[in-house]
């Protein structure tokens, strides 16, 4: 939940948006903010914005289209919306394939950031929808999905994005926490946004500009060899889901999910939890109902075992930022 003076903000697992009297419990106002029989629900809580309740919605597992919303906190009158996935006229739209973008995805389903000093709210997106074929979404980018958009609060006018995983086919949802920090990077002082992705990446972002400095893996990632002078990831062969099945690093969990993350600024350093696996990535045929779970998830031929003489997974506690104690199978690292 969220607060602001007396007024308490909750989301519903029927996507409504209810605010409270917080000294009595009294209902003041309930907004619907989207059709819950449609995949749309509300996971997290609200954030707050001086007069403003920001919202963002959960459903990426059905054949929904994501957005992030502005409600007034005293009337709960809608402000404005920003589409994560955008729709024709819209900056993006080009990246989806004829129709797809109307139920692709990107749900917003954990709460953002905000920075006061540059007025600018960061919020992660979710997948794209279905989850696993990306056949169905064409082999473009796909945007805003896997990605984070900076956003006007006062407008929903978006500044800028960076996108972690264009045309993700592995279900590596984009939207563990974004950690705002200001220090010294590489002999400059830096606003940065730090963020360690499902995809097995460790992001360093100038929140400026979306800026991108530095993407180290915590855990193995086999799918990306590096990243070019823009920052867009360079992907490896043979990684992206297909109806035969591709064996890829991390696993459909992901490298991180929705725990949360901690920042010392004693150490410099950015805890998180981390699971070291793989898994197969096998696409399938499915027809988009609407309400329905809309993934198109293969059945692989062999399971969803990787293939032999691979080492195992292991679960555990990582600390990564600035520098990362050797564990049994990866290297010491310094992102500094």
């Amino acid at each position: 939940m969220s607060i602001l003076g007396n007024r308490l903000f909750v989301g519903t697992l029927d996507a409504a948006l209810i605010a409270l009297d917080a000294r009595t419990g009294l209902p003041l106002w309930e907004t619907q903010v989207s059709d819950t029989l449609e995949g749309y629900s509300i996971t997290s809580p609200p954030l707050v914005v001086h007069d403003k309740v920001i919202v963002g919605i959960a459903g990426g597992e059905f054949a929904t289209r994501g957005f992030i919303d502005a409600y007034d906190a005293a009337t709960g009158k809608r402000l404005w919306r920003f589409d994560t996935i955008p729709g024709p006229g819209d900056f993006g739209h080009d990246t989806w394939k004829g129709d797809s973008w109307k139920t692709g995805g990107g749900a917003t389903w954990l709460t953002g950031t905000y920075d006061p000093d540059l007025n600018t709210v960061y919020w992660p997106v979710g997948n794209p929808a279905p989850q696993i074929d990306r056949s169905v979404r064409g082999d473009l980018d796909n945007l805003f999905s896997d990605s984070v958009v900076a956003l006007d609060p006062d407008t929903g006018r978006r500044k800028w994005h960076y996108q972690f995983t264009p045309n993700d086919g592995h279900d590596w949802d984009s939207v563990q926490d974004l950690v705002l920090v200001d220090r010294m990077w590489r002999g400059q002082n830096r606003k940065l946004l730090l963020h360690a992705d499902r995809n097995g990446i460790f992001y360093v972002l100038d929140r400026t500009n979306g800026k991108f400095l530095a993407g180290n893996p915590f855990v193995r990632a086999t799918w990306v060899k590096g990243w070019d002078e823009n920052g867009r990831p360079i992907t490896t062969e043979g990684t992206r889901s297909t109806p035969e099945g591709a064996a890829v690093y991390p696993a459909v969990g992901g490298g991180t999910n929705f725990q949360a993350p901690s920042y010392s600024v004693q150490t410099g350093w950015m805890y998180f939890t981390y699971h070291d696996g793989g898994s197969v990535y096998t696409s399938g045929d499915e027809r988009f109902e609407p309400g329905r779970q809309y993934n198109a998830r293969g059945v692989p031929r062999s399971g969803n075992q990787l293939p032999a003489g691979e080492p195992p997974a292991s679960d555990g506690m990582k600390t990564g930022f600035w520098s990362q104690k050797p564990g049994p199978r990866l290297p010491n690292r310094t992102f500094a």
